[in-house]
């Protein structure tokens, strides 16, 4: 018996690889089929199985094709339907795979089809269960992603609740278990940077699995949970039909374009995508495009702020355009017209205009923040409430577009993240709005919050809340 978890760090994704004794699976792939297929060819082993815990929502999965490519068959808990061939399993239903065998958990309440798979070793005994968005480390997945006219938020996080307690928790407690996501994923809200554990440790830690009522769950589970990205519904959506081939994708992403093209694309509507390097960035910039820096959770970033039909433009360092083109396609912004050849470099020898975002080290926060600037706070909710600069202005950077309207005109902004990398997403986004008075904070709140003479207010941490909530 052979597991590989394999992780996207752009995604914040866990897929796995299991093998037994020549025949394996891959559960909840991402986009690009071509490290399964390697991973199996290298190994010498047949993909027998394709198995999907749920309609993914967060990223764009590459189940059809890697099933088209290996032979496969794609399996999906009780209550998929799906735009193309697929064997939907029954609750209990045992999936051979040489000396193991894979059951069939259905865990419905992230999703109405979500399921666990549970690995049964070569003596039957359950060995380990792959959680999908169902059960993290430290969390569980958010109850409000299938929200319909008869199914509310809170119906959804019942059935969690008898999903974690009938078939999660009656585990054994050495069972391993491999969940979906890690921190940095908006599937759940207090994910941990662990992306393995057992149930034993997840009974004695997680917040979500004390002893409490139903009750008590669908409030401590529902409370906080940021709405939904947009680009959810489009991921879903997607996965329910299958996506188009990535070799057709990636070619239109890596069409060649020069200057002038640029130019003509950008005046027709299209959107300059920069992927360098935040500092770099604010030294120089194309007018109008947007920073979101390949050396962050790039494909997350760019499917929550940018529009999915508006045509994207690639801005990439030299020999950086096909990781670029490839993880957007993770997420489904597909709608990819090239990249510039030559980079920004091009731009300047081309003599177009150029312009650049005025930043500060945080040692220059106080006189500025003294004299009357306005502080404007892009992070996540849980981040500003367990500590923020008092009278800062609090919008997250997933809100920034909706919100830009509340964003001070009349006088410098001070802008900041945690470290730097969403500050300058933000301080891009604005300046295609036409907000010129934007001072960038290098190195963001995790510099300033030592810095001497600024008032902060605090709070309790995120996970320190939930853990009161759930009482340990």
């Amino acid at each position: 018996m052979y597991i590989e978890q394999i992780y996207t760090n752009c995604l914040a994704e866990a897929s796995y690889y299991v093998e037994s004794d020549g025949v394996a699976l891959v559960i909840d792939p991402v986009r690009e089929p071509e490290p399964y297929l390697a991973k199996a060819a290298a190994r010498g082993a047949d993909i027998r199985y394709v198995l999907e815990t749920h309609f993914h929502a967060d990223f764009v999965s590459g189940h059809v094709e890697l099933a088209d490519k290996s032979g496969a068959v794609i399996v999906y808990g009780p209550g998929a339907e799906t735009g193309f061939s697929a064997h939907i399993a029954r609750d209990g239903e045992e999936l051979p795979l040489g000396k193991i065998k894979i059951r069939v958990l259905h865990t419905p309440g992230h999703t109405g089809e979500s399921a666990c798979y549970l690995l049964l070793d070569e003596n039957g005994k359950p060995h380990a269960v792959f959680t999908g968005d169902t059960l993290f480390i430290g969390d569980v997945g958010r109850p409000d992603l299938a929200i319909r006219s008869n199914l509310t938020k809170e119906d959804l996080a019942g059935m969690l609740f008898d999903s974690l307690r009938n078939k999660i928790m009656t585990l054994p407690d050495d069972v391993t278990v491999y969940p979906g996501h890690g921190a940095g994923s908006a599937c759940g809200k207090n994910i941990s940077s662990e992306t393995v554990s057992t149930i034993g440790n997840q009974k004695a830690t997680n917040y979500a699995l004390q002893p409490m009522t139903r009750e008590q769950f669908v409030g401590v589970v529902g409370e906080g949970i940021m709405p939904a990205p947009e680009y959810f519904g489009i991921a879903a959506g997607i996965n329910k039909n299958g996506a188009e081939e990535l070799a057709a994708v990636l070619d239109n992403g890596l069409v060649s374009l020069g200057v002038d093209r640029t130019e003509e694309l950008v005046a027709r509507g299209a959107c300059i995508l920069d992927t360098r390097n935040p500092d770099a960035f604010e030294e120089g910039f194309i007018p109008g495009s947007v920073n979101i820096g390949l050396n962050g959770q790039f494909a997350i970033w760019a499917a929550t702020v940018l529009a999915y039909d508006t045509p994207l433009v690639l801005l990439a360092e030299e020999g950086k355009e096909k990781e670029a083109a490839l993880r957007l396609a993770r997420v489904g912004l597909d709608n990819m017209a090239g990249y510039l050849s030559g980079g920004f470099e091009a731009w300047k020898k081309a003599g177009k205009a150029v312009d650049t975002v005025a930043s500060i080290d945080p040692e220059a926060f106080g006189g500025l923040h003294a004299a009357g600037a306005a502080v404007l706070d892009v992070r996540k909710p849980g981040e500003f409430e367990t500590s923020h600069i008092a009278g800062a202005k609090f919008i997250t950077l997933q809100d920034l577009e909706a919100r830009v309207a509340e964003v001070p005109a009349d006088r410098p902004v001070l802008l900041h993240c945690a470290g730097g990398y969403r500050s300058m997403i933000a301080a891009s986004l604005l300046k295609r709005r036409g907000y010129e008075n934007l001072i960038n904070v290098r190195k963001g709140f995790g510099a300033l919050k030592n810095m001497p003479g600024l008032v902060l207010e605090e709070g309790p941490c995120p996970s320190e809340k939930l853990r009161m909530a759930a009482g340990i």
